[in-house]
C-alpha cells in the first residue's frame, strides 16, 4: 500500500540525507512514488544527477562523485585504469572521463553523465582484484592498486606509458604495492615481460 504524499516526502528526504545519491528503484522500494520525486525536483529540493539518480539540491558532493554515479548506472562495471589510480592517490592525472571495465560480451551503455570510457575485460581479468568502496551511499567496485597498475601497462597504448610508470613509481614508493603482487596479476595477462625492467629498476633505485 502506498504511503500518503507527505509521508512519502519525509521518507525520501531521510534517504537523501543519509545516502547523498539515491536511485529511483531504492525510493520505490521505500514506498516513495515517482510523482513525489518529481514534486521535490520541481520545488528545487532535489536535483536529478543522471537518469534515475537524484540528490538534495544543497548537497556538498564528494569529489569522487563521478565514480559513484558511473557505478550506479553501470552496476556490473569496475572502475579501472587512470580512474582507479586517481582513487588510490597513485597519480596526479585528472581523467576527463571515468574509466570503467565491462565484460567482453556485455552491453555497453550510452550515458548522458558522467562521461565514461569503457574497456572490455573477460573472465578473471574482470573478477580479480576488485574491492568495493562506499561513496555517497553507492557501492563502487574498484580494482585494487596492484591490479590497476598492471592494467595500465596492458592498456598503455590507450592511456600512455607515462601514467602507468607514474602509478608504478608511486605505488612502490608509498609501499601500497609489492613486486610480488604485481607479478601475481601480470603473470596471466602476458604483460610481465613489459613491466619487469621498470619494476626491477625502481626496486633497485629504492623508488
Amino acid at each position: 500500500m502506498s504511503q500518503k504524499p507527505a509521508k512519502q516526502r519525509d521518507t525520501a528526504l531521510r534517504h537523501f540525507r543519509r545516502q547523498g545519491l539515491v536511485r529511483m528503484p531504492d525510493l520505490r522500494d521505500a514506498g516513495v512514488g515517482a510523482e513525489t520525486v518529481a514534486r521535490l525536483v520541481r520545488d528545487g529540493t532535489v536535483v536529478r544527477v543522471a537518469r534515475g539518480l537524484y540528490q538534495l539540491a544543497n548537497a556538498n558532493p564528494d569529489p569522487r562523485r563521478s565514480l559513484a554515479v558511473a557505478s550506479a548506472l553501470v552496476p556490473k562495471g569496475v572502475i579501472c585504469l587512470t580512474s582507479a589510480l586517481q582513487f588510490h592517490e597513485l597519480t596526479l592525472q585528472m581523467p576527463s572521463a571515468v574509466w570503467m571495465a565491462i565484460d567482453r560480451t556485455g552491453w555497453k551503455p550510452n550515458l548522458e553523465y558522467p562521461p565514461v570510457r569503457f574497456v572490455r575485460f573477460s573472465g578473471h581479468a574482470l573478477a580479480g582484484g576488485v574491492k568495493r568502496h562506499l561513496i555517497e551511499g553507492i557501492e563502487v567496485p574498484i580494482f585494487e592498486p596492484a591490479k590497476s597498475i598492471v592494467d595500465c601497462f596492458r592498456y598503455r597504448n590507450k592511456i600512455g606509458l607515462d601514467i602507468a610508470l607514474e602509478g608504478l613509481r608511486e605505488g612502490l614508493r608509498s609501499g601500497r604495492i609489492t613486486s610480488d603482487q604485481l607479478w601475481e596479476f601480470a603473470r596471466t595477462t602476458r604483460v610481465w615481460s613489459v613491466m619487469r625492467p621498470y619494476v626491477e629498476a625502481m626496486v633497485t633505485d629504492g623508488t
